[in-house]
């Protein structure tokens, strides 16, 4: 883009009047029930998660100091680190900053410009760009199909290979076919990258997330990145697989080596939510129960929603989907209007005319909250 202030106004112009325009909220106000945020299980304000932050800041203080590899690792985040592995079942983990940077440094330390990708066509922003900047020469597949995934992989004529994917798709809340990518990728001896950020802690049996729910083991899904700014309420991800994957990451992940630490009261609060995750499951059970409501009543009104059969339910993200991306923006500000806050997601976030309202679901919502939700939905669609 030329350096032209008049470039500039044009293009937020258009984006003006394209509806497309993003905007900042500063805080949330008072009264207005929040039903798109990621914090899944209610965990960002618990009392024993906030009580191991405040302790660990006044006794380490409030920053890291230095990267990892200098002096900024510590006792909380080797203490982490060590959790997490044992949380996913893999012998290693390692902690990065923020889940943008996970995905890119995972990616960008297995893929160069001699090596191939196959990537879900829908996936988050911070793996497409990681694809991207590796170097890598990248193929995408159509949303989840893994039959076309295979085409892809078996054209690719690299002896390093990678298949990227969500475990749980944000924006419509449901599952990749994993067992099927994983066979894929096992036959073809390529790296199976699996990011399942929405996923744990909410998916599976006791919320070790979509690995737990096919089934799939550490062989089966040999690198998963996590993040802990959704169901486990506070910030920054993680890595886990074999000792040697985790190993070679630290020697080549760019975004592990080169930015400062995760503070260690952040690494502490979040070990506080790990173990209260595990330990109050009914957190999980109240999350799906409450999806689950919200999707009956859509049905029983009549009201679409694209989340698919048989996989959407075991998720706490329902999207309504409303086309144009005025449409969304209508729709959000009458619900506001009701004191529901739920936001318009529309391109490029999501593809054009699919704009939507994203509902998500947290075991700090009554059914009482769900219930009117879906009356004020259904007011809001018809009028």
């Amino acid at each position: 883009m030329q350096r032209d202030p008049t470039t500039l106004k044009a293009a937020l112009a258009d984006l003006e009047q394209r509806q497309l325009k993003r905007t900042r909220r500063v805080g949330i106000a008072p009264g207005l029930v929040n039903f798109c945020s990621n914090d899944y299980l209610g965990l960002s304000n618990h009392p024993e998660v906030t009580r191991a932050f405040i302790d660990t800041a006044s006794r380490q203080g409030v920053g890291s100091g230095a990267s990892h590899l200098v002096t900024g690792h510590g006792a909380e985040h080797e203490a982490l680190e060590e959790e997490l592995a044992a949380f996913t079942g893999r012998e290693k983990a390692l902690v990065f900053s923020t889940g943008y940077m996970a995905n890119m440094g995972v990616i960008g330390a297995l893929a160069d410009q001699n090596a191939g990708i196959v990537s879900d066509k829908l996936n988050h922003a911070s793996l497409i760009d990681g694809c991207r900047l590796s170097g890598a020469e990248v193929k995408r597949y159509r949303r989840g199909d893994s039959s076309h995934a295979h085409e892809l992989m078996a054209a690719l004529e690299f002896e390093t290979r990678l298949l990227v994917t969500d475990g749980v798709f944000s924006m419509d809340g449901d599952l990749a076919p994993l067992p099927e990518l994983s066979r894929l990728t096992r036959a073809a001896n390529a790296w199976l990258v699996v990011d399942d950020a929405h996923g744990l802690g909410v998916v599976g049996g006791t919320g070790r997330g979509c690995c737990e729910e096919f089934s799939l083991s550490a062989h089966d899904v040999p690198v998963l990145i996590g993040t802990f700014g959704k169901a486990f309420g506070t910030f920054g991800a993680f890595v886990a697989g074999d000792a040697d994957l985790i190993e070679f990451l630290l020697q080549k992940s760019r975004t592990y080596i080169y930015t400062t630490a995760l503070p260690p009261a952040v690494a502490a609060a979040t070990r506080a939510a790990l173990r209260v995750s595990e330990r109050e499951s009914w957190r999980r059970e109240k999350v799906i129960s409450l999806a689950q409501r919200f999707r009956r009543g859509l049905a029983e009104r009549g009201i679409g929603e694209t989340a698919r059969a048989g996989t959407g339910s075991v998720t706490s993200i329902i999207p309504v989907i409303l086309g144009e991306a005025a449409r969304a923006l209508e729709v959000s500000k009458k619900l506001e209007n009701q004191g529901f806050l739920v936001l318009a997601i529309r391109p490029p976030t999501v593809p054009p005319g699919t704009a939507r309202l994203r509902v998500t679901f947290s075991a700090s919502h009554e059914e009482a909250q769900v219930d009117a939700l879906v009356s004020a939905l259904a007011g809001a669609l018809a009028a």
